[in-house]
């Protein structure tokens, strides 16, 4: 997912190896998991197991095809950059009537070899630009933009759900999931799906106009953020298992069950989702030398911590909420010791996400100006300053009044928009990257961030993958509607 983390490293400072692990970590590990336990339970303990393995490879073979083509993209920006100074010098040399001593080279890297480095931040957009025809960039910055609305829907009804969890006292029932006709409040006429409504609207109201400036979020807002998320995840796998260990297992999913593999696809590439954010995340790590092997080790930690989470989850409560952090509240509801910690969970979304709609929104509308203006050309500052902020906020809010399921939400979102990011557009990316630099470089020089996926078997193998997972969401979504 778009998070907090990704932004803040946008300056290029460098740092080591273990601390850009440490941001790919809290990047990847966001508000998609706490939408796994309740997915994973659907689909069964041991499909989902299995499941979630699978595609935390799958998305390790794209995140390994978007950086080689960030290397490829690299040398390209680097060869033409020789040449222009090569030619500049060369006419130099004739106007001036230089010796044969004249330098044909500005100083500065010159060897090929390292035409490849990964010094400078070469973006998504850019790398789309440089790889892709016109129809190309178009559908690249479309996905982009869907994925980035599904993003700020989720935002948008994570926070306001957890809220409105937090601030209904009435229960009129003993199950954890209440109607949303049920009254918000004892002899007050207000339902709970319409105080989450009015709480949708407060939310739009406090974060929306941020769309309409430039802002840049400091070191210490991300890792604010990251510490209260950590904090969090362990409090919940914690008492999880101390729950499973003292009163037992009260929840027994099934082993496999095939309807909810669809829904657990969506979660899982939207919990793996680091692919947008690379070239902000790799570009300044000083060391590169074992940048796949560091990355296979990161994808490795948070599989293990994504199973954990889930699989105590499914079997400490007997039923799962779309949002984990409210099967808590609802397990210390009325016991006095556990109020901080019930209140923190509860609120725990609203905390992290807030910090990270803003960015999203300006991100957004960013690229929605990318998407449909033209470059060089001069537009009515109503258009610039005006629409595009609202065509950001205003239809994500939209959305999520329409439905607070999270699953839906997440399942839409990661299972197209999200599955084009994550596979079919570092495929071809990587594809289109290989024949270019090989066009214009040549095969003297090899690219020192080649992925080890490097057959073009493999390119083909996740496109395929991609389009048989559309296809098959899209088949379960069309039978839940019959």
């Amino acid at each position: 997912m778009v998070d907090i983390s990704a932004d803040t490293l946008s300056s290029g400072q460098p740092y080591s190896t273990w601390m850009g692990l440490i941001y790919v970590f809290n990047l990847i590990v966001g508000t998609g998991a706490l939408i796994l336990p309740a997915v994973f339970s659907r689909a069964g303990w041991a499909l989902g197991l299995c499941l979630i393995c699978l595609l935390a490879f799958i998305s390790y073979i794209t995140v390994t095809f978007v950086i080689e083509a960030m290397a490829s993209a690299s040398a390209i920006v680097h060869w033409k950059h020789v040449q222009k100074t090569k030619e500049a010098l060369q006419t130099e040399s004739m106007d001036e009537d230089s010796t044969e001593d004249t330098p044909l080279f500005s100083p500065g890297c010159v060897d090929p070899h390292c035409y490849y480095d990964i010094q400078e931040k070469i973006e998504m957009g850019q790398m789309a630009s440089m790889f892709f025809n016109r129809s190309g960039r178009f559908l690249f910055f479309l996905c982009f933009v869907v994925y980035l609305y599904g993003d700020l829907s989720i935002y948008a009804a994570a926070v306001s759900k957890s809220v409105m969890e937090v601030a209904c006292t009435y229960n009129s029932s003993s199950n954890f999931t209440l109607p949303d006709t049920d009254i918000c409040w004892e002899n007050v006429d207000l339902t709970r799906i319409g105080v989450y409504r009015v709480f949708l609207g407060v939310f739009l109201a406090a974060l929306g106009p941020f769309a309409f400036f430039d802002m840049q979020k400091t070191k210490y807002l991300q890792m604010f953020s990251a510490i209260l998320r950590q904090l969090a995840f362990a409090v919940m796998i914690i008492t999880a298992i101390r729950d499973l260990i003292v009163d037992g297992a009260k929840g027994y999913p099934q082993a496999a069950d095939i309807v909810g593999v669809p829904e657990l696809f969506g979660a899982c590439v939207y919990s793996f989702m680091c692919h947008h954010s690379l070239p902000a995340l790799v570009s300044p790590i000083a060391d590169k030398s074992r940048l796949f092997s560091s990355i296979a080790l990161d994808y490795l930690l948070i599989t293990m911590f994504y199973l954990l989470l889930a699989l105590t989850g499914v079997f400490a409560f007997a039923q799962v909420s779309d949002l984990y952090t409210l099967d808590f509240s609802q397990r210390w509801l009325g016991k006095e010791a556990f109020l901080i910690p019930r209140y923190f969970l509860a609120l725990f979304p609203v905390f992290t996400l807030s910090t990270s709609f803003p960015i999203v929104a300006i991100t957004l509308r960013n690229n929605l100006k990318s998407l449909f203006l033209t470059e060089g050309y001069h537009y009515h500052w109503c258009i610039c300053k005006l629409l595009f902020p609202l065509l950001a906020v205003i239809p994500p809010v939209l959305v999520a009044m329409t439905t607070k399921n999270l699953e839906i939400l997440v399942g839409v979102t990661g299972s197209y928009a999200g599955a084009g990011i994550q596979y079919l557009i570092p495929a071809f990316l990587v594809f289109s990257a290989r024949k270019r630099t090989l066009k214009v470089i040549g095969m003297s020089i090899k690219n020192g961030f080649e992925s080890p996926f490097k057959g073009k078997y493999w390119v083909l193998f996740v496109i395929i993958w991609a389009i048989t997972c559309i296809v098959l969401v899209s088949v379960n979504f069309m039978k839940s509607f019959v």
